[in-house]
C-alpha cells in the first residue's frame, strides 16, 4: 500500500502565519475577542481541524489566549511578547523594575543621538495627555500615554533591536504601571523620566538623560506594590 503525504500541517502552517499577521497588523487589537470558529472557517476556507490547530499554535507560543466558554482573546502581538509575558509572571515586581532602568537608560542614552524633532514633539504631546488624565483621573488612558512615551523614547533611541524588546515587555509594563497608580502617595506625572528626560534628548546631553531615568525609576521600585 502506498502512503500519500498529508499536507495538513503545511496548510495549519499557513494558516498560523495569516493568523499571524493579522495580530501584527493591528486588525485584532490587543485584549479583544477574535472572531469565532464558524466565521474565520468560511473567511480562511478551512476546517475547524486545521484552524484548531492553528490558534493552538498561537496560543502555545503567547499571542493567543483560549478562554474556555468565553472566546478566544489577543494577549500579545508578537511571539516575542507573548514569552516575555509568560516569563514575568515567574519574577516579582523589583526584577521588573530592575529591566526596565537596563532598556531605559540605554534607549536614553541612544536617543541623545538620534531623536528627531518629531520624536521630540510626539514626546511631549503624550506628555500633555498623560498630564491631563493623571488629574481628571482616567487613569487607562493615563497609563497608555505613559507606555507609549517611553516606547517612543525607545523608538527614538535608533536602534531597532533594542525597541523590539521593548515593545516586547509592553503588556507588563503597562499593567505595572496601574499597580503603582493604586498605591498610596504615587504620583503619576513627575517630571523625572518624562519632561525632564525630553529636555536633556532636547540638548544632547546623555548623562542628564540617564540620571532622569535613574531618579524616575528610583521612585517607581519604591512605590511598587509588594
Amino acid at each position: 500500500m502506498t502512503l500519500t503525504p498529508s499536507h495538513r500541517p503545511a496548510l495549519a502552517e499557513e494558516i498560523t502565519a495569516k493568523l499571524r499577521d493579522m495580530i501584527k497588523s493591528g486588525e485584532w487589537p490587543l485584549q479583544e475577542r477574535i472572531p469565532a470558529e464558524p466565521e474565520l472557517m468560511a473567511t480562511l476556507g478551512v476546517s475547524r481541524g486545521t484552524l484548531r490547530e492553528a490558534i493552538k499554535a498561537l496560543a502555545h507560543s503567547g499571542m493567543l489566549e483560549v478562554r474556555r466558554g468565553d472566546g478566544t482573546y489577543v494577549r500579545a502581538n508578537s511571539e516575542m511578547s507573548g514569552a516575555a509575558q509568560r516569563m514575568y509572571l515567574e519574577h516579582t515586581q523589583e526584577h521588573i523594575v530592575e529591566v526596565r532602568l537596563g532598556l531605559d537608560t540605554q534607549a536614553a542614552r541612544l536617543a541623545t543621538k538620534h531623536a528627531t524633532a518629531e520624536d521630540l514633539a510626539e514626546m511631549r504631546r503624550l506628555l500633555a495627555l498623560r498630564h491631563d488624565a493623571w488629574l481628571s483621573e482616567d487613569y487607562p488612558t493615563w497609563a497608555r500615554a505613559d507606555w507609549e512615551f517611553h516606547e517612543r523614547v525607545a523608538l527614538a533611541s535608533g536602534n531597532p533591536l533594542l525597541h523590539q524588546l521593548y515593545v516586547s515587555f509592553g503588556g507588563v509594563f503597562h499593567n505595572d504601571l496601574l499597580r503603582q497608580q493604586r498605591k498610596e502617595g504615587f504620583n503619576g506625572i513627575p517630571r523625572e523620566g518624562h519632561d525632564d528626560l525630553v529636555d536633556a534628548l532636547e540638548a544632547h546631553d546623555p548623562d542628564a538623560a540617564v540620571q532622569t531615568v535613574y531618579e524616575n525609576l528610583d521612585f517607581c521600585a519604591d512605590k511598587t506594590p509588594r
